[in-house]
């Protein structure tokens, strides 16, 4: 049983699920099974709406499986002032956000919320392409602070470079690390996604591992963190998410980055569509990544 969409979803409506949680231990070792049945009510019981959501659990033969086929009739997609709206029946079912790290520098999140961004996914920290350190992104508590303050609602994104399972756990257990300091300081956060991609940079470690290595990274860093009360996803480019299996693009939902196109092109359902990492945005003094997040009546 994977983390339904929907949980995912109604999750990103209302992100009050950091108080009463007891967290699980972070080990690193081999992840103690979780009933993600029970993760399902219970994160459905902490939030209200419901978000993106399609297809049915993966078989126990993984050669048989197919994608979840992408749900959108992108004949109702509309582009409006440069962003794009999906539009049924007159009814608007999708909403659009940001996501930031330190590279957009300060941002004033109030100018943020005015231009209309529903929710805000902050970087939480990455780890180093060559030598492997991990560390804190240098304007997270800054931004996820000032994106609760402005209304927003906020979810997180840890960029990998983990070369094993085991340093993906490690990263998991690093970015809830400080998604509890920033919520003990009154912020509340929703997702906690996965972010590996491949960097240009002589002697990067991680950017040749086998995509079985990619999809069981991917599943470590999301077990933990599902483990521990929040929700997990997988972020990627269309090559990225081919790495996966169609079981693998199952397990957990997917936010999708492919920009310079009317309208996203894979084959299979996910959660998010980033369509550009050159947007500008009041608030924002760079360009800036651009999502819009897709609903289902």
């Amino acid at each position: 049983m994977r983390t339904s969409r929907e949980t995912v979803s109604r999750v990103s409506r209302e992100t009050s699920h950091g108080e009463g949680r007891t967290p699980q231990p972070l080990a690193t070792g081999e992840v103690p099974l979780l009933s993600r049945r029970a993760f399902v009510a219970a994160a459905a019981c902490v939030a209200a709406g419901a978000l993106v959501g399609c297809g049915s659990d993966a078989s126990t033969d993984a050669s048989s499986v197919q994608d979840d086929p992408c749900p959108y009739n992108w004949n109702d997609l509309i582009w409006d002032g440069g962003r794009p709206v999906y539009r049924v029946n007159d009814q608007v079912l999708s909403r659009w956000g940001v996501d930031v790290s330190e590279h957009q520098l300060e941002v004033d999140w109030s100018a943020v919320a005015e231009a209309g961004a529903t929710f805000a996914f902050v970087r939480i920290g990455n780890r180093g392409a060559t030598k492997g350190s991990l560390g804190v992104d240098e304007y997270f508590f800054q931004n996820a602070k000032g994106a609760h303050e402005a209304g927003i609602p906020v979810h997180t994104y840890f960029f990998s470079q983990s070369v094993n399972e085991e340093e993906a756990r490690e990263e998991a257990a690093y970015a809830l690390a400080q998604v509890h300091k920033v919520e003990a300081e009154g912020v509340s956060v929703g997702i906690v996604a996965y972010d590996h991609e491949s960097v240009e940079i002589d002697g990067a470690r991680a950017n040749n591992i086998p995509a079985e290595q990619f999809a069981a990274n991917a599943r470590a860093f999301c077990e933990v963190i599902e483990q521990n009360g929040y929700a997990p996803m997988i972020y990627g480019n269309q090559q990225d998410l081919l790495r996966l299996t169609p079981a693998e693009r199952k397990e957990y939902p997917l936010w999708l980055a492919e920009y310079g196109i009317d309208e996203p092109t894979v084959s299979f359902n996910f959660a998010i569509w980033q369509y550009t990492n050159q947007g500008e945005v009041p608030g924002i003094p760079t360009n800036a990544d651009l999502n819009v997040w897709f609903e289902i009546a």
